[in-house]
């Protein structure tokens, strides 16, 4: 009788099928990996949504930090935030599906080592970030580490990473305390603004005429020291601001204290 082995199930993402499929052979070969491969941003949504269905999760997101584009309609394009920085590549896709799939970890393969986007990845939710010309051996024992909630980085890229992460934090604070100084009122405002409302549409939501939602979101401009709304978006997002929750038909929406 053979001893069973607890399987770690690994998705590789990249559109180089020729890497993608090279890089699954070889995690393959080991005895307690369980390996399929994608070479798309939805192809991996698809493994992943097919695997949850069959109970059957993937356990290790490995991911080319040049992925091509995910489709602005997709599921993972909808989970990942507004801002400038999120481009949609391979970091963008690592924020999606961790919003989607919490104890799914995720290592972001690199072409080359840079502190500036080995930090963002860090900010998406990976736990790695690994030189695609490593050794196999190397490769699975990040991936076998990050099961055990370990971060590998190279050690040549920790001092700036580090370095990222705090600039990333004073700009962090520097933004929440701008969102701070906006009243309640304007904080509503904004949340709409991240939400991608038009102000029509914010005036509607939130019962007050056209003329009123301009000068609120004047002031909040103003306030945030920004002269877009673009810019003001992506500084709410820089301070832990979310969208406004959308309007659901048939939803009870209060007016001046009464239901409308």
């Amino acid at each position: 009788m053979g001893v069973s082995v607890a399987r770690i199930r690994v998705l590789v993402v990249d559109d180089h099928r020729i890497f993608a499929e090279s890089l699954a052979a070889a995690l393959a070969a080991e005895p307690d990996v369980d390996v399929a491969a994608a070479g798309s941003g939805p192809a991996a949504l698809r493994c992943l949504e097919r695997g949850a269905a069959e109970g059957r999760r993937f356990d290790v997101l490995l991911v080319d930090a040049e992925l091509g584009a995910v489709p602005a309609g997709s599921a993972v394009a909808r989970a990942v935030p507004d801002d400038a920085e999120a481009a949609v590549d391979g970091i963008s896709l690592v924020t999606g599906v961790r919003r989607m799939q919490p104890a799914l970890r995720a290592v972001v393969l690199a072409e080359k080592d840079d502190p500036r986007r080995a930090a963002l990845a860090l900010q998406a939710g990976a736990s790695g970030w690994v030189a695609k010309d490593c050794s196999l051996q190397r490769l699975l024992a990040v991936v076998r580490g990050v099961l055990r909630d370990e971060t590998h980085l190279p050690p040549a890229l920790l001092t700036g990473v580090l370095r990222e992460l705090t600039e990333v934090r004073k700009h962090r604070t520097d933004s929440e305390r701008l969102v701070e100084s906006l009243t309640p009122r304007e904080r509503e405002v904004l949340r709409c603004m991240v939400a991608g409302l038009g102000r029509k549409a914010v005036a509607e939501r939130l019962f007050l005429s056209p003329h009123t939602v301009r000068t609120h979101m004047q002031n909040v401009l103003g306030k945030l020291g920004v002269h877009s709304t673009l810019a003001a978006v992506a500084l709410a997002r820089r301070a832990g601001v979310g969208p406004a929750e959308p309007v659901l038909p048939g939803d009870v929406v209060e007016r001046g204290g009464q239901p409308a």
